[in-house]
C-alpha cells in the first residue's frame, strides 16, 4: 500500500481537503475547531439523510418497496439534535434498547408507533414503564421476557428475538459477533423455541415478528453468511406460523481502513429480495452504524509528539472513554490531519490521555510531520462514540454539534 492510498483513501464529497485544508460538510475543518474548541464531535447532518436514501434507494431498486422499514438503532447515537433530525426526515423510525431510550426518543418527536423495542434482562420495573407506551412494539428476548410481558400486556402482538448460533461481523472481527459458536445472552435458541410459543400461547400473546442481529459492521466479503443467517431463521418463522414481519437486525458496516470496500448495498438487496419478496412478510432492518458512522468526526488537540524507542507517539486531549470503539472492538478510527502535507508520512501511534495502555486511538497511523500542526480528526466518530462515553479518569468532558 502506497502513501496516497493510505492517507486519502477515506476522502469523498462532504470530507476531503481543499486547497490543502480539510473541508467537513462545507465546513473548514480548523474553523470548526476554532470555534467549538477540542474534543468535540461534529455530525453532518446531509450525510445522515444520504446514507438513509442511499438505503431507501436500494431497497427500492430490488423491488422491496412497500414490504420494509428502517428502524435506526439509537444505541449508536441518541445526539437529540440527530434524533430530531432524523424524525423530521420521515425516512426511519427507531430501534430502542432501554425504557430510557423509549422516552428520550418520544421526547425528540417520535411516537410510541414509531419505535420497535428489544432488549435484554429487563428489570420489572423496566416492563412497567415500557406498558405505559400504547402502540410499543415489544420483542422479547427470552422466556422469562415472555412471561413478564403476557402478565403486563396479555392478547397482544409480540416479536421474538431468536439466535439462530450464527455471527456475522467485519473481518472476522468475533468481538462483533452477537451469536455463533460460543452461547450468548441474546434471543431464543432453537431448542427452546417450542416453549416460548407455548408461554406466548398461555397468554394469548400472537408471535407476529422474528427477529434476529448476529452481528455488526460487515462489509461485502461476508454477504454469503448474511444470507445463510437469513436462510436458516425461516425455521423460526415457520414453526411460530402467524409471522408477519422479521427484523434483520442491522449491522451494516463502513470502512475502517485503506483496504475497505464499501458495502455493496446492491447486492445486500438482492439477498433480502431473494429471501422475502416471494414470503408475503414485511422486512425491518435497524441499520445503527450505516446511518450516521461515516456522517461524524472527533475534532482533538495534539498535546506532543515524541520517540520512545522505535515508536513515535502522538498524544491528543481526549481517550478511549469518550470514544470506545478502537479500544472495545478492536474498530480503528482513522486520524486526519487538518491541512494536507505533501511531505513524506511516517508511522505514529495516536494515543489518548487515559492512564490505561489501552488508550490507543490508533496504531501505526501514516502521517506527515506534525511539528507545525495543532489538531486531528478522527473519521467514523459518528456512532458508539459519544454514546457510549464515560467520565474514567475524570476526563469525560466533550461537546457534540450537528452542521447542516
Amino acid at each position: 500500500m502506497n502513501q496516497q492510498s493510505y492517507y486519502r483513501w477515506w476522502q469523498r464529497a462532504g470530507l476531503c481537503y481543499q486547497r490543502d485544508q480539510l473541508y467537513f460538510a462545507g465546513r473548514r475543518v480548523q474553523d470548526l475547531a476554532d470555534q467549538f474548541g477540542t474534543p468535540s464531535f461534529v455530525y453532518s447532518a446531509s450525510r445522515v439523510q444520504e446514507n438513509l436514501v442511499r438505503l431507501h434507494t436500494a431497497l427500492s431498486a430490488a423491488n422491496l418497496a412497500g414490504q420494509y422499514s428502517l428502524q435506526y438503532a439509537m444505541k449508536a447515537n441518541r445526539f437529540a439534535p440527530l434524533l430530531t433530525f432524523l424524525k423530521q426526515t420521515g425516512l426511519c423510525g427507531i430501534d430502542a434498547c432501554s425504557p430510557g431510550e423509549v422516552e428520550h426518543a418520544v421526547s425528540c418527536g417520535f411516537t410510541p408507533n414509531d419505535i420497535s423495542f428489544t432488549a435484554s434482562s429487563l428489570s420489572t420495573q423496566d416492563l412497567k414503564v415500557l406498558a405505559r407506551y400504547e402502540g410499543i412494539f415489544m420483542d422479547c428476548d427470552s422466556l422469562h421476557a415472555i412471561h413478564c410481558w403476557g402478565k403486563l400486556k396479555p392478547r397482544t402482538k409480540i416479536g421474538l428475538r431468536v439466535n439462530p448460533a450464527m455471527g456475522i461481523g467485519r473481518a472476522a472481527n468475533d468481538r462483533l459477533h452477537y451469536a455463533g459458536d460460543v452461547t450468548t445472552k441474546f434471543g431464543i435458541y432453537q431448542e427452546q423455541f417450542l416453549d416460548a410459543l407455548a408461554i406466548a400461547q398461555s397468554y394469548g400473546l400472537q408471535v407476529s415478528k422474528i427477529h434476529f442481529h448476529t452481528g455488526c459492521g460487515y462489509l461485502t466479503p461476508q454477504l454469503e453468511q448474511l444470507e445463510r443467517i437469513i436462510a436458516h431463521c425461516f425455521w423460526f418463522v415457520e414453526k411460530a406460523g402467524q409471522v408477519e414481519c422479521v427484523n434483520i437486525g442491522g449491522g451494516l458496516g463502513v470502512p475502517h481502513v485503506a483496504s475497505d470496500e464499501p458495502l455493496a448495498l446492491d447486492q445486500w438487496a438482492t439477498i433480502l429480495h431473494r429471501q422475502f419478496a416471494a414470503r408475503g412478510l414485511h422486512v425491518e432492518i435497524e441499520p445503527g452504524d450505516y446511518i450516521v458512522k461515516d456522517a461524524g468526526l472527533l475534532l482533538l488537540g495534539k498535546t506532543f509528539v515524541e520517540k520512545k524507542q522505535n515508536t513515535v507517539f502522538v498524544g491528543v486531549d481526549a481517550g478511549f472513554n469518550i470514544g470506545p470503539e478502537p479500544a472495545y472492538y478492536n474498530l480503528p478510527f482513522q486520524p486526519v490531519p487538518f491541512r494536507y502535507e505533501a511531505a513524506p508520512c511516517s508511522m505514529m501511534d495516536v494515543v489518548g490521555n487515559i492512564n490505561e495502555a489501552l488508550d490507543v486511538w490508533y496504531a501505526q497511523a501514516w502521517l506527515p510531520d506534525l511539528t507545525e500542526q495543532h489538531h486531528l480528526a478522527l473519521i467514523n466518530a459518528g456512532a458508539y462514540s459519544s454514546a457510549m462515553a464515560s467520565n474514567h479518569c475524570m476526563r469525560g468532558q466533550f461537546k457534540e454539534f450537528l452542521l447542516f
